[in-house]
């Protein structure tokens, strides 16, 4: 009889302790983590011409996905209130009460400054301290004042958001230059027409919470033409890497069909619209993006 009952102890506690692992997990948001990663890996190869030293490297991209992965999870501890109140958020960990507050904070922190410590000692201060001004900018900047402060919110927290590229680059060179910031201009111009076809979709959830996203405070028709707009603004920022030289025909060829197929989706959304045509269109920035980056990659070392 006492063997069955030890087992029978220690099973929920072993499948709770998977399902807390899980959720700590969740709470650093690594689909997002992972698409920023590939900006990351980029900017750090175009940063050098041939291979790519080692230890910037590994150790870059594991600090700089354990500051965003911190973020993240300090973004759902900054919005778990609403997060419990909206149908795309409210089974995250913190309103399910699968992780306490006190635990979250203790892991956010200890993610962020571990990620910290190790861009600090073993890549180089600068790539530190710009990742952690891109945490602050996104956990607490945007998070907690410009997402609730104007219908702009995600125009001007963008540049958090737009910067992986430039920690990758850095973390490779140890300084600036204005290629990287071409890619950061790409991604800024980038984020407004992807997370404005999700709050499309979401608007009557933003309402509910009195978050002022556009669709919310100015009309889904006007934000439609917003994202038309910014499409074509982004077309243009993609030419960008081109126009001065630090990129061939392979990646012209391809962020040109890119860019049209983003801009006929807008188009279509804007003057054909139907039911789930937001999330198409949302969707379909994610693999704008990431397939975006692949081309710059292939370019750069295939052209060269």
């Amino acid at each position: 009889m006492a063997k069955p009952l030890s087992i029978s102890a220690t099973e929920p506690k072993t499948h709770n302790e998977s399902l807390q692992w899980r959720a700590y997990y969740e709470m650093t948001k690594p689909k997002v983590v992972a698409l920023m990663l590939l900006t990351v890996l980029v900017g750090m190869c175009l940063a050098v011409p041939g291979s790519v030293p080692l230890q910037p490297l590994i150790i870059g991209m594991l600090g700089i996905g354990m500051m965003a992965g911190a973020a993240a999870a300090f973004n759902h501890l900054i919005d778990r209130r609403i997060d419990g109140l909206m149908a795309r958020t409210y089974n995250r960990p913190l309103p399910k009460g699968r992780i306490s507050i006190t635990k979250a904070l203790i892991f956010s922190f200890s993610l962020a400054l571990l990620g910290f410590a190790l861009l600090y000692t073993l890549v180089n201060e600068l790539t530190a301290w710009l990742t952690f001004a891109s945490l602050v900018g996104y956990a607490i900047i945007y998070t907690t004042y410009l997402k609730r402060a104007t219908p702009q919110n995600i125009v001007v927290g963008g540049l958090a958001g737009a910067m992986p590229p430039l920690l990758g680059w850095t973390a490779i060179t140890g300084e600036f230059h204005g290629h990287a910031l071409l890619l950061v201009i790409i991604i800024f111009t980038w984020t407004p027409p992807h997370f404005w076809a999700l709050a499309i979709h979401r608007r009557a959830e933003y309402a509910k919470v009195d978050i002022p996203m556009l669709p919310v405070t100015h009309g889904v028709e006007f934000t439609k033409t917003c994202i038309l707009l910014y499409t074509l603004l982004l077309a243009i920022a993609c030419l960008l890497p081109v126009i001065v030289g630090m990129c061939g025909p392979i990646y012209l060829v391809g962020s040109t069909i890119l860019s049209c197929g983003f801009i006929y989706k807008a188009w279509e959304l804007k003057y054909d619209d139907k039911p789930g045509l937001a999330m198409q269109v949302f969707r379909f920035s994610i693999y704008h993006l990431m397939i975006l980056f692949i081309v710059l990659l292939v370019d750069h070392y295939l052209w060269v």
